[in-house]
């Protein structure tokens, strides 16, 4: 009964992220769901061959048979850019390929079972404090660069929102609020998209090569990579508990979009180039990502004892099953030919800034945990 509801939950509060075709958003419920059975069974058919992937390469591992021994996450990415950047995703798989946010979103709700409150009262405390510095740099280094290379204003505040919180789902956020050009906010998604693919393959390699441990590493990425998504595969990557960690430092961050998308709307309604924010406080309950509080609870249930052990691995097992369609999506919506047609100073900017973030959360990370070897 559990899962159930918690799955309706989640399809409502996700229901702004996750794009219908034109003229579906008014029929009936049973054409919608419909509508995005296509890509979800693509979504999962991709997860499930990059499993088959992962179990071949270590099959033919003990049969001494050359092979790349590759995890079922990155076996799943792969495959989702060689489909989305060989050719043409139909356009009858795109309602359900956006789904994959949904995905995520419910593998970190069930992924947080693994947490007991005192692990998020412990860590998360300090977690925030390297968060708040990471957002204040971020804002200002993105800010700057985009001034010396003189980017569009709304794209400059784009690119300093997603690559400070949470990636596309802070762009699109901001998108409704400051009123940006359709161009600046495609240039934006493009430019974050390609950072987070860059950092799925760079980060585990810097990872192995300075001996980060397992929690340093995780909460390294969760502060370091934009997207949600990306941060959650780049932690993975690493080994289990760097995931869940990622995780943490992650949802963290994204608490703070609410604020930061309200900071940018009300200065640019001061400049006359935004709608004014007339209700504050309900703007930031909408703009607030609702699965942190089922990320909160389930750690509370975890704590209190509410579920037994077996109940907990089988929450375990259904986050993993979870994150398969979510990482594939990953791979789906990266089209680096959108990043082409934008021109070189975006991605300049990006790349620039996104490195002295790296660097800078590195260094704090380092200092607080003392870089603890795995």
């Amino acid at each position: 009964m559990f899962l159930p509801f918690l799955l309706t939950t989640l399809c409502t509060l996700s229901s702004q992220t996750i794009s219908l075709p034109t003229g579906t958003a008014r029929a009936p419920r049973p054409r919608q769901w419909l509508a995005l059975l296509p890509g979800t069974l693509l979504l999962f058919a991709i997860g499930i061959a990059g499993k088959g992937l992962e179990s071949l390469s270590v099959t033919l591992g003990k049969r001494h048979i050359p092979f790349p021994h590759v995890e079922y996450v990155l076996w799943a990415i792969i495959l989702g850019l060689l489909i989305s950047n060989i050719g043409n995703v139909p356009a009858i798989f795109r309602p359900g390929i956006a789904t994959y946010e949904l995905w995520l979103k419910l593998g970190i709700v069930l992924v947080s079972a693994k947490f007991v409150l005192g692990d998020l009262l412990r860590i998360g405390g300090m977690s925030l404090l390297l968060v708040f510095v990471e957002l204040i740099l971020s804002l200002t280094v993105m800010t700057l660069l985009g001034r010396i290379f003189r980017l569009p204003p709304k794209l400059t505040s784009l690119l300093a929102i997603g690559s400070s919180i949470c990636g596309v789902t802070a762009i699109m956020a901001a998108q409704g609020a400051i009123d940006p050009d359709e161009e600046d906010t495609s240039t934006a998604i493009a430019a974050i998209l390609t950072l987070g693919a860059i950092a799925l393959f760079t980060f585990p390699a810097i990872g192995h090569l300075l001996h980060i441990g397992q929690q340093s590493y995780g909460i390294w990425a969760g502060l370091a990579v934009d997207n949600t998504a990306e941060a959650t595969v780049t932690g993975a990557l690493y080994g289990d508990v760097a995931g869940r960690f990622a995780v943490l430092a992650k949802t963290a961050r994204s608490s703070f979009i609410g604020f930061v998308v309200l900071g940018y709307a009300v200065y640019w309604a001061s400049q006359g180039q935004a709608r004014r924010v007339e209700r504050k406080a309900l703007f930031l309950w909408q703009k607030f990502p609702k699965f942190i509080l089922g990320f909160v609870a389930i750690s509370v249930l975890a704590t209190v004892g509410f579920f037994t052990a077996p109940q907990l691995k089988s929450l375990a097992n259904l986050s993993q099953w979870a994150f398969l369609p979510a990482f594939a999506g990953v791979g789906l919506r990266t089209q680096f030919r959108d990043l082409v047609s934008q021109g070189w100073r975006p991605i300049l900017v990006g790349v620039l800034g996104e490195i002295f973030i790296a660097l800078l959360t590195l260094g704090m990370v380092f200092a607080v945990y003392h870089g603890a070897a795995r």
